[in-house]
């Protein structure tokens, strides 16, 4: 059987939403932060998750900055670390059971397992798309996400971006490979339907049973049932006993006897017939034999 589309489709989105999502955790760049006062125009500084750091045109990059306005104390970003991390997680449970459900080396796909997978994929998704969200509503506000005044400006950076596709393709993924429950649910109701009630089905009206004296019937209908006749009480009692005697014989078929012999004088008759005949012929016209 080939691998359906739907699987497919979830086991390509979700590696790569994994692959996003790590690189958007693990990454410095969720805010950007440039314009300070008393330093070079293009210095700008990457804020993420674990780290800052310091970037210029001129020099090579310098991370590991230390946190004067108390960034990383801030309740969107200490959100961010728990719920992408748990993100990450989830995400790997679900490739895991994905890999077991698409059965890349079985005949039949286990599209239980599969759809599983699909769930949770989808709830990995959220729980990455709902810090990105969330830092990204209070990116502008230094109350909530600290940094300098005026003149100094925050913009979004890339790993926020990377965050909101690599939650994106693990919901599309999710949802791909949960979509396998609709050939799981139906092979699972056309079992149900073949199988015999365990049970026998009880009816909602109470029955009684009564037992009614057999009525007198007729010795026809009586003795009569199941399609064939029954003998009668006294004939079955008289059945197993012996006959007394012998066996007289019995006459011979009577039919019809003529006493008198009906072919009796034919003969005779038959003889003056045919004299007389002849005799006919010389007394009057000649015969045939005298021509």
């Amino acid at each position: 059987m080939r691998t359906p589309v739907v699987m497919t489709l979830g086991m390509v989105l979700a590696p790569c939403g994994l692959l996003l999502n790590l690189t958007a955790t693990l990454a410095p760049g969720w805010r950007l932060v440039k314009g300070f006062l008393n330093q070079p125009v293009d210095v700008e500084l990457y804020q993420g998750l674990w780290d800052m750091c310091r970037e210029q045109s001129s020099r090579e990059r310098q991370c590991g900055q230390q946190d004067v306005w108390g960034y990383f104390e801030a309740e969107p970003v200490r959100v961010a670390r728990g719920l992408m991390v748990t993100s990450l997680a989830v995400t790997a449970l679900g490739l895991l059971l994905a890999s077991l459900g698409v059965r890349c080396w079985q005949e039949e796909p286990r599209f239980a397992l599969a759809g599983l997978s699909g769930a949770v994929l989808f709830a990995a998704g959220l729980l990455s798309l709902i810090p990105v969200s969330w830092y990204n509503h209070f990116l502008a506000d230094r109350s909530v996400l600290p940094a300098d005044a005026s003149p100094v400006t925050v913009h979004v950076s890339y790993s926020l971006v990377l965050g909101y596709l690599g939650s994106c393709l693990l919901l599309l993924g999710g949802f791909s490979l949960a979509l396998s429950f609709a050939p799981w649910c139906e092979e699972r109701c056309r079992r149900r339907r073949k199988e015999p009630p365990r049970s026998p089905r009880r009816s909602s009206v109470s029955t009684v049973h009564v037992d009614w004296p057999e009525p007198a019937l007729p010795p026809a209908i009586k003795y009569y049932s199941d399609g064939r006749h029954r003998p009668r009480p006294h004939d079955v009692a008289n059945a197993g006993k012996s006959k007394a005697g012998f066996p007289l014989p019995r006459p011979q078929p009577r039919a019809y006897t003529n006493q008198m012999d009906v072919l009796r004088g034919e003969e005779a008759h038959s003889a003056r017939d045919s004299a007389g005949s002849a005799g006919s012929c010389h007394a009057s016209l000649p015969c045939d034999s005298d021509l």
